[in-house]
């Protein structure tokens, strides 16, 4: 068998039970199935250009189209529910080709691999006597792989943010960044909000609409672009790049790659809805590192778009 055979049966398979674990809603993604796009701006600072060739980070600004998204299976959740939020990005090059950034609000992911995460989802499969999860048999999970832990943690205390322009967003998986000279640099990316992070406290979204993010943000954009900062943490020697559970030291240097100024919702939602985001989608001066999870995740994508397309 063939690795890009094998890599589609995985991904099929795990499609396959996040469908069982949380359901299926015929026509929406297999995860971040409710989402709003928007049009927005990405204007670079340069400070990249040392380091990578990729034209939206070295030339002038370019036009680009955010997903704002809610990252359950379940397109009718509310937004005051606890729940990973998900922050998409295609930017639209010179010349007519696109690149994508693929951000969630978390810093790290759950599984070190994909057979890790399909395991873990299939720990998470309810008791049929309960209804919920086995609590025992996501322990025994996280006790054989450790590396979920700190993930699952954060996900479970995760605060709900005042706005989607309110929160912090990860693209967690190392990348690998490619000079004129062809020297390589390990990265990671960060979306900073420049307004600064803000939750709601506890209870406060017990009045919230289903919709309110989405309602909220639309408020906000008419005092004027919501922006984010492209924070890109460098990797160093030692430093791990093919396990998306570890982040980096807090003490790697930094620099800012650009502004991302969001001015307001696409005018065609339903087109942007039946689009891939795709972190494996790169440009000329980024590339793919080791990361298995990060490999996984286009052909996930692919399995997940077939069986939406096709209202399934």
């Amino acid at each position: 068998m063939t690795s890009e055979l094998a890599g589609s049966q995985l991904a099929s398979t795990i499609v396959d039970e996040i469908e069982n674990l949380k359901g299926t809603f015929a026509g929406y993604r297999r995860a971040h199935a409710r989402g709003v796009c928007y049009d927005a701006t990405f204007t670079p600072t340069g400070e990249a250009a040392a380091l990578t060739t990729a034209a939206h980070l070295t030339g002038g600004p370019v036009p680009a189209v955010v997903r704002f998204s809610h990252t359950d299976t379940n397109p009718h959740l509310r937004d005051a529910d606890r729940a990973v939020r998900g922050f998409a990005t295609k930017f639209h090059l010179l010349g007519g080709p696109t690149t994508d950034l693929v951000a969630v609000n978390l810093d790290r992911f759950i599984a070190a691999t994909p057979e890790d995460f399909l395991e873990l989802l299939q720990a998470a499969e309810p008791d049929p006597a309960t209804g919920q999860p086995d609590l025992a048999k996501v322990q025994a999970h996280v006790g054989a792989h450790p590396g979920a832990g700190p993930g699952l943690a954060a996900a479970s205390v995760l605060p709900t943010p005042v706005s989607y322009g309110t929160t912090t967003y990860w693209a967690i998986h190392a990348f690998l960044w490619r000079n004129a000279e062809g020297a390589l640099r390990p990265v990671k990316y960060r979306w900073d909000p420049v307004t600064g992070n803000e939750d709601i406290a506890a209870d406060e979204g017990k009045t919230w609409s289903p919709l309110h993010l989405t309602e909220e943000l639309a408020i906000r954009l008419q005092d004027g672009p919501v922006e984010f900062d492209l924070k890109v943490q460098l990797g160093e020697d030692g430093d791990n790049t093919d396990d998306s559970t570890q982040v980096w030291p807090a003490d790697r240097p930094e620099l800012t790659a650009g502004r991302l100024a969001i001015t307001g919702e696409v005018a065609d939602q339903e087109h942007w809805a039946a689009q891939v985001f795709d972190p494996t989608h790169l440009t000329p001066g980024i590339e793919l590192s080791g990361d298995p999870v990060l490999a996984v995740r286009s052909a996930v994508y692919a399995v997940s778009y077939d069986r939406r397309s096709h209202k399934r």
